[in-house]
């Protein structure tokens, strides 16, 4: 599996759930992943993403260099704000430091830069952004203090793949573990008449070629949106840092170490539908709107939208995390956390317990399976500039 990061760079003219979040919270955050709904909160830490905190850790100077190379001050800006946006920002606390690690960087820059001339520090403002169903009381809550923190706060709801902000509005935006996630379900997936009904799976792993085809049909479609309202958004030589989780390239799209670790519920729903615990039909009528695209393929959706050009790319390797029982323990109740209360609304809360006790058995088997022990995700770095 690949995370990429993308800083984009516009010249004129994308989860954080951290352990230290409330499981509570998190809960209620149900994702409505059946039908092709698109009336769902980014859940912006994937649940098959593993060591996170590493892999933040790792990109972190990464986004601090590309700041340092790649943004562009105006000091004639008349009100003198750095507006900063995160997309799909989710609750918990990785939402905060993100913020404060570009902060840091900016400051740096700006500090720099006033050594050769009379620019001066600007005042902070950023918005955090995700759909109106996420816990933005508790975003807020646990704000730190105003006095502990550099910047002034505000929640903006909404989906990222359509217009936020005005136009030429923000000069910094950050989207993290989030673009994994499509706007909806492949309409042609649910349809029992296209050739790309997905019966019987949750994903694109072990389904016709047409299934997997509508996926990544909808993942250019989102991103083509992305790009296209990010465009407007943002200001003269302003800067995007984007963390996708994707898949390395050669490797086919049901193959990748992410989609295998989720498609291990659809294996746990069609066990128990065998066992007649669980109504066929359900399974069905159940998809993830979840792609985990190679670089070429985001690549492909960049260049033709025209709008940004790729100035340089770096990878990074980190393991997957399934190697114990307790990751396998604790994959599972991210997982849980994660989409748990769409499986309790769509298949009953009866049967919620056995599920992702069973799916936790299921990762420690396929944690066990030396072709996966084997695998590692991938951190790939793109920087772009608006054209």
């Amino acid at each position: 599996m690949e995370l990429a990061v993308v800083l984009v760079a516009s010249r004129g003219g994308g989860r954080r759930f951290g352990r230290g979040a409330h499981y509570q919270t998190i809960k209620r955050l149900g994702l409505l992943l059946t039908q092709g709904s698109s009336q769902r909160p980014y859940m912006n830490i994937p649940p098959c993403i593993g060591n996170k905190r590493e892999g933040l850790k790792r990109i972190k100077p990464l986004v601090y260099n590309g700041i340092q190379e790649m943004l562009d001050l105006d000091p004639s800006a008349s009100d003198h704000v750095f507006r900063i946006a995160d997309l799909g920002c989710s609750v918990g606390p990785n939402t905060y430091e993100c913020v404060e690690n570009i902060i840091e960087a900016v400051e740096h820059k700006y500090r720099c830069h006033g050594r050769l001339s009379s620019i001066s520090m600007p005042e902070f403002q950023v918005f955090f952004n995700d759909h109106a169903a996420n816990d933005f009381n508790t975003l807020f809550l646990n704000l730190p203090s105003h006095r502990h923190r550099r910047y002034m706060a505000a929640g903006v709801p909404g989906s990222f793949y359509g217009r936020l902000f005005p136009k030429k509005s923000l000069n910094f935006i950050n989207s993290s573990y989030t673009l994994h996630w499509l706007s909806r379900v492949p309409k042609e997936v649910t349809d029992e008449k296209s050739p790309a009904w997905n019966k019987g799976r949750i994903s694109y792993v072990d389904a016709p070629h047409q299934v997997s085809e509508a996926y990544t049909a909808q993942f250019g479609k989102d991103m083509e949106k992305f790009l296209v309202a990010r465009a407007d958004e943002m200001v003269s030589g302003g800067l995007m840092t984007l963390l996708i989780a994707g898949r390395p390239e050669g490797i086919a799209p049901a193959d990748s170490v992410a989609i295998q670790i989720v498609n291990c519920l659809g294996s746990v729903l069609m066990d128990m539908t065998k066992q007649g615990l669980v109504n066929e039909a359900l399974v069905d009528s159940f998809n993830l709107p979840i792609f985990f695209p190679t670089a070429s393929e985001l690549k492909e959706v960049i260049e033709r939208n025209g709008s940004f050009s790729i100035q340089r790319m770096e990878n990074l390797c980190i393991s997957p995390m399934l190697h114990t029982s307790e990751h396998a323990r604790i994959r599972s109740l991210n997982v849980r956390a994660t989409i748990g209360d769409t499986v309790c609304k769509h298949f009953g809360s009866q049967i919620v317990d056995e599920v992702f006790d069973r799916y936790r058995q299921k990762l420690e088997e396929l944690g066990k399976m030396p072709s996966f022990t084997e695998k590692y995700n991938e951190l790939f770095v793109t920087y772009l500039k608006r054209n």
